[in-house]
């Protein structure tokens, strides 16, 4: 029992995103069952130019080990508590705008191929994938917003800037699911811009309100008046 407390005690600053996790998908479940009369098609002539391309569900997939490998790296072996609710906060401002524009600005997308050129495991893949996921609700790319801001996160922070590696890898990942949010025709390219420039903007945001000068440290885990 004392291990437990012990270890809650030291690593509490994560309940906050494992809390807001439990509100997003709350919200984004409701959405999808919503069922709302009518839906604003998202598209770009671009889009007709992309082909599809099944073997991109690998990338696809990747993402959510991706996003949750994250996270607990910086809830576990950052250092710099700083770092960790600067990334935790752009992923919930992120994720909470597209709540809010999936709710105001209903939307989808008509981009699925009706038959498959080919009939493999790939192929299969992207047949669940878009069974168990609706073209409802992509208004921005929480894939891409994600992927961008969990990159941002990692590229800066200090304690990896010798783990050269480790950033290229992410950031080739990142570009890799990127890109099959347009080659498995799950999101529009006007989704995916949203979603790139929405995760630079926010994590511009975010650098400023966590900046030195603010007076905001969390080396106890919280925010002070002391830096």
């Amino acid at each position: 029992m004392k291990a437990v407390k012990k270890f809650i005690g030291r690593y509490k600053h994560g309940l906050w995103m494992v809390l807001y996790m439990v509100f997003y998908m709350l919200g984004f479940f409701i959405l999808e069952n919503a069922g709302h009369r009518h839906y604003h098609v998202i598209h770009s002539v671009i889009d007709d130019i992309i082909p599809f391309c099944e073997y991109f569900i690998i990338p696809y997939d990747l993402w959510f080990l991706y996003i949750t490998l994250a996270v607990c790296w910086f809830i576990f072996f950052c250092r710099d508590k700083r770092e960790y609710y600067k990334m935790s906060c752009s992923l919930a401002i992120g994720m909470t705008l597209f709540l809010i524009v999936s709710c105001i600005y209903p939307n989808k997308q008509d981009l699925r191929p009706e038959v498959f050129a080919n009939n493999n495991v790939f192929t299969r893949l992207v047949k669940a994938l878009y069974e168990s996921d609706t073209p409802t609700n992509i208004l921005p790319s929480i894939h891409v917003f994600n992927s961008v801001a969990v990159f941002l996160a990692l590229n800066s922070s200090p304690q990896l800037s010798r783990w050269k590696k480790v950033r290229f890898s992410c950031g080739l990942l990142s570009g890799l699911i990127i890109l099959s949010t347009m080659l498995l025709k799950q999101h529009s390219v006007v989704d995916v811009s949203l979603g790139i420039l929405g995760a630079i903007a926010v994590q511009m945001f975010v650098e400023y309100v966590f900046a030195p000068e603010t007076g905001r440290s969390t080396k106890t885990g919280r925010i002070t008046g002391k830096v």
